[in-house]
């Protein structure tokens, strides 16, 4: 029925004087319960849909969005949405992509296996049988020892996603998922009183695979972990970032590649297509199209068909992030507009953290970021970390309130090892990392 009500929307569009229309049409619902301290603390259950319409007018261009979806509403909203567009400044440079750079291939919204059909039968006692599994509470004394666990919040949901792209060169693009998440927070109190907290969590498109039972007790391991930090002193040693937060030094070389920040110059990586800028060590690759994996999609917001490429390629950059609108701006051949299941390629021999803590030796390990910045036309970064201090390839104590700083071209330099324990329900698949020579400052 909604396939229907949206060509209609799509032809009446055309009807009021718009040349070229795309609309994207989304639904999600998301249910949600809160456990506290081994009691459910809340439930939430929120239902959204929404239409985004992109009007291209006598050569002039507008986006307009809107939950009123009434046929009667989302007609006038229309006939206001194009007079709207008419009294803005023409750009020529706008316009739909070519067809045959559009997905053909994803018509039911399923092919990718993110949906699952478990998620229809699931009722409300059955969600929060899930909910109370996945604590730790009643367990808690299992793991004390020095500390006292005086916390345990944690939040189990289930959602799904349903969108429908669509344009007046005929395009039909569907996209349906489902996710299931688990996460935890736990608070810890040492003998002397202080508290410390840290969290773990998990997500995945099948309820099958979400790991409820050790999500709460990883947040207890972790913040026991985090027990009495020692200051550190000024040094210039190795780095090794765990997979759980690695891909903070990764996002920001994305970022740069992308065609928005590259054409405005506001990137350090502006004039570096075809160059080798990076270790041999270095390859990416956006693997958009792999059945099962959270994050995939078979086109972009354009409707553009993703593929399977190399972003950086034994240390050369390969592509840039550059949709229809950006690529007529730059007088350059399109691609895709971003990354969407980017991929770090492991090196070595190393399987675990654990195997490159060996490996490496001595230096510092990064379990996270407290804030911190990086600069995009540059490529500078500082940032706050927490972690541990590593001697002979094993944790000796915790270290907290230091700085990193650098540049991301001589970091990925310096890259030198990685371990291969990408996270699956992350969004990038980016394992531990060992760098050489990073300076950090307390």
């Amino acid at each position: 029925m909604i396939v229907k009500e949206l060509n209609k929307t799509l032809e009446f569009a055309l009807a009021q004087g718009a040349q070229q229309v795309r609309l994207t049409y989304s639904k999600s619902v998301m249910n949600l319960i809160g456990i506290l301290n081994g009691e459910v603390d809340k439930t939430a259950y929120a239902l959204d849909q929404s239409l985004q319409l992109q009007l291209y007018v006598d050569g002039r261009f507008g986006t307009f969005s809107t939950n009123r979806l009434d046929q009667k509403e989302l007609q006038a909203f229309i006939r206001s949405a194009v007079e709207t567009v008419r009294m803005l400044e023409p750009d020529p440079c706008r316009g739909l992509p070519a067809p045959e750079r559009q997905a053909k291939d994803a018509v039911t919204g399923k092919e990718l296996e993110l949906y699952d059909a478990a998620y229809e039968t699931l009722t409300s006692a059955q969600r929060k049988e899930l909910a109370l599994k996945s604590s730790f509470w009643s367990q808690k004394e299992e793991l004390e020892n020095g500390f006292t666990v005086i916390a345990e919040e944690g939040e189990y949901s289930d959602s799904f996603f349903d969108s429908i792209t669509m344009d007046s060169q005929g395009l039909f693009a569907r996209h349906t998922e489902t996710s299931f998440e688990i996460g935890y927070e736990a608070t810890i109190k040492d003998e002397h009183g202080k508290n410390y907290s840290n969290y773990w969590w998990d997500a995945t498109p099948l309820l099958k695979d979400l790991k409820l039972e050790t999500c709460s007790r990883t947040a207890i391991e972790r913040a026991a972990e985090s027990l009495f930090p020692v200051n550190t002193d000024n040094c210039v040693t190795n780095l090794i970032v765990d997979s759980e937060c690695a891909g903070k030094l990764v996002t920001p070389l994305l970022n740069a590649l992308g065609g928005f920040a590259v054409q405005q110059k506001n990137s350090f990586l502006a004039d570096a297509l075809g160059k080798k800028l990076f270790t041999h060590k270095l390859n990416i690759t956006d693997m958009p199209r792999v059945a099962g994996q959270t994050g995939c999609r078979l086109f972009d917001s354009e409707g553009v068909a993703t593929r399977e490429m190399p972003v950086i390629e034994n240390g050369v950059v390969k592509t840039f992030f550059i949709n229809t609108y950006i690529g007529k701006k730059m007088g350059v051949e399109p691609t895709i507009e971003d990354a969407t299941r980017v991929k770090l390629m492991p090196i070595g021999g190393c399987s675990t953290l654990e195997d490159l803590l060996k490996e490496v030796g001595d230096g510092i390990l990064v379990t996270g970021f407290n804030g911190g910045n990086s600069n995009a036309a540059t490529g500078n970064f500082s940032y706050g970390i927490e972690g541990f201090l590593v001697r002979g390839g094993r944790k000796v104590h915790p270290v907290r309130e230091m700085l990193i700083t650098g540049d991301f071209i001589s970091l990925w330099n310096n890259l030198t090892a990685t371990a291969d324990d990408a996270r699956p329900c992350m969004s990038k698949l980016i394992p531990s990392l060992a760098f050489k020579d990073v300076s950090f400052s307390a």
